[in-house]
């Protein structure tokens, strides 16, 4: 995805005039080409993350359309009263764009692992959360989205899912229907493990990109079926308030993400997925699971 993203936002640099691109040393030689076209569009402000948002802010109220791009522990946990404050209190537009959320950077240690990214942001009022599991997702969304005049929050993978589909900001996707009154939803990435774990089951299949806000109207009619979240990151965090505030049975609602534990292994994404269970067969052990209570 990241090689996507400097496709993407070079082109649209290339076209905007009004977009901004702040690095936070990240990405720095990928956008190489646009720090000698564009000298005075592109800055490398270093890690001084909080001051690089509030750049962004500054921009934002100037007219301008800031892009920030830094690894996720970075750009949300340590400039998130940034974020709060001078973004989205003043109802700024701004596209934060992260890599290496939760653990995709296993090897670095805690220090670079951010799974509590999409939980944290969604406390903050009107900000927009956006998951894309493919590249060409990303893209779409990113086009989309870049100056709808809120502060968004796009999540890059160092993964993708096997296919790319064509999103809508805000809209989910039916990927399988199913009688069995299972509801798997699919978050991101995810989507490749979850058709994996359920290439011969009877499950209903949702799969989302836009985290936040959600598309609930996709669901809303299967209010009394079993709901299967599929996540990227620490568990819960975003569908469960909603659900909650339509009165779902919650007892029916089912959550599989990071644990909120810290990951202190060191190894592959893939050997991290399999020690904490987001791997495809602890997927499918997860859902036979529900499905057999169901």
């Amino acid at each position: 995805m990241r090689s996507q993203f400097v496709k993407t936002v070079s082109d649209i640099v290339n076209r905007d005039e009004k977009v901004v691109l702040l690095l936070g040393d990240i990405g720095v030689y990928g956008f190489k080409g646009l720090f000698d076209a564009y000298p005075d569009r592109i800055y490398n402000i270093g890690i001084l993350e909080q001051s690089t948002i509030s750049v962004s802010a500054g921009l934002s109220i100037s007219g301008l359309i800031p892009i920030v791009h830094t690894i996720a522990p970075f750009i949300v946990e340590r400039a998130l009263e940034q974020i709060k404050v001078d973004l989205c209190y003043q109802k700024l537009g701004a596209n934060l764009v992260s890599v290496g959320g939760s653990y995709d950077y296993a090897a670095l240690g805690p220090t670079h692992h951010c799974p509590g990214d999409v939980a944290i942001l969604n406390q903050i009022p009107d900000i927009e959360i956006i998951v894309p599991g493919h590249a060409d997702e990303l893209d779409q969304l990113f086009n989309q989205n870049y100056n709808n005049k809120f502060t968004t929050y796009f999540r890059l993978s160092e993964s993708n899912n096997n296919e790319a589909y064509k999103v809508k900001f805000g809209k989910n996707i039916t990927i399988q229907e199913g009688v069995s009154g299972v509801v798997i939803i699919a978050i991101g990435t995810m989507l490749k493990s979850v058709l994996e774990a359920s290439a011969d089951l009877d499950v209903t299949i949702i799969y989302c990109t836009t985290v936040k806000p959600f598309d609930y109207a996709s669901i809303k009619n299967l209010i009394k079926k079993k709901l299967i979240i599929v996540e990227p990151y620490y568990s819960g965090p975003v569908l469960l308030n909603i659900l909650k505030e339509d009165d779902h049975p919650l007892e029916h609602v089912v959550n599989i993400g990071v644990p909120n534990n810290f990951i202190n292994k060191y190894g592959k994404k893939e050997e991290i997925d399999k020690m904490i269970g987001l791997d495809a067969i602890s997927i499918r052990a997860r859902i036979e699971k529900e499905m057999s209570e169901h």
